[in-house]
């Protein structure tokens, strides 16, 4: 009884110690011996590391193990991986929000007030408010992320044109069978065209149900994190339910925004979102 009770406390000890080792030590930990294996793979441990990492609440539902969310998240991988690679040339991780609601409000206008276009189709949205809203999104955690990709309408190595992406996607999307054999693909839900200079290439998604929250707000507070004018560097900020992206552009004629999405299946959840702004 001694001898179980000793091994209980060492367990609930290094639990306790677990949550302050990111997952690279969880991993070095968890090699030196079967005990500390057995301890440190506890799915509670990967799951408080996870949310603690990501700054998001708990899901109600995982279909995967939290071990293996942590990877996806934190491994260093990014949807262009997999999806022409050799279009990539730079990205750098934002952040993860949460969606609570299935509905998501797609902008490339970061401005209060919010213009919600009660048109009926995305294309007249698009057109008439450059914003529109997405249904069945895939609640839970979505990881942000901005890309930089050469021109998509030409196939030369020589190419100067590149094209930036707000790019986010659900946190099982890497782990799905549909995504990873490219059954599941992008599809353009609609073009929207500023044909005349524009100072920035900005984008946000945001959760509908959250738009007003307080802390949605922080990303129209612009001043508080886009850069000044001649910062030529791109910006992001991320909040508990949206995420947001700016890059100040020198003299043009103006931007094409383009809207993908990617799907569970051909009726299933949206599982991927792409905002994508290229000079015209």
């Amino acid at each position: 009884m001694f001898l179980f009770c000793l091994q209980r406390y060492e367990d609930d000890l290094w639990t306790e110690i677990a949550k302050y080792l990111d997952g690279k030590s969880l991993v070095k930990l968890a090699s030196t011996c079967r005990w500390f294996n057995q301890v440190m793979m506890e799915e509670s441990i990967w799951k408080f590391a996870c949310l603690r990492d990501l700054q998001v609440p708990y899901p109600q539902v995982v279909a995967s193990k939290w071990i293996h969310l942590y990877a996806s998240a934190f491994n260093g991988s990014h949807s262009y991986m997999f999806r022409q690679p050799e279009k990539h040339i730079d990205w750098m991780r934002i952040g993860a929000f949460f969606f609570d609601s299935p509905v998501a409000f797609l902008t490339e206008k970061l401005i209060l007030p919010v213009r919600k276009s009660q048109e009926e189709t995305t294309e007249k949205m698009l057109q008439s408010s450059g914003s529109c809203k997405l249904n069945n999104i895939k609640k839970g955690i979505w990881i942000a992320d901005l890309q930089l990709v050469r021109c998509p309408v030409c196939d030369l190595n020589t190419c100067d044109g590149t094209m930036q992406t707000l790019d986010a996607r659900h946190i099982e999307l890497f782990l799905s069978m549909g995504y990873q054999d490219g059954s599941w693909e992008y599809e353009v839900l609609g073009s929207y065209d500023i044909k005349k200079h524009a100072d920035g290439a900005s984008g946000g998604i945001f959760d509908v149900k959250h738009i007003r929250d307080p802390s949605t707000s922080e990303v129209f507070d612009l001043k508080s994190w886009v850069g000044k004018t001649y910062d030529w560097q791109p910006k992001a900020i991320v909040t508990l339910h949206g995420v947001a992206v700016n890059t100040n552009l020198q003299e043009n004629e103006g931007l094409q925004i383009k809207y993908h999405a990617m799907r569970a299946g051909t009726d299933g959840e949206v599982v991927a979102i792409r905002i994508s702004q290229q000079l015209l």
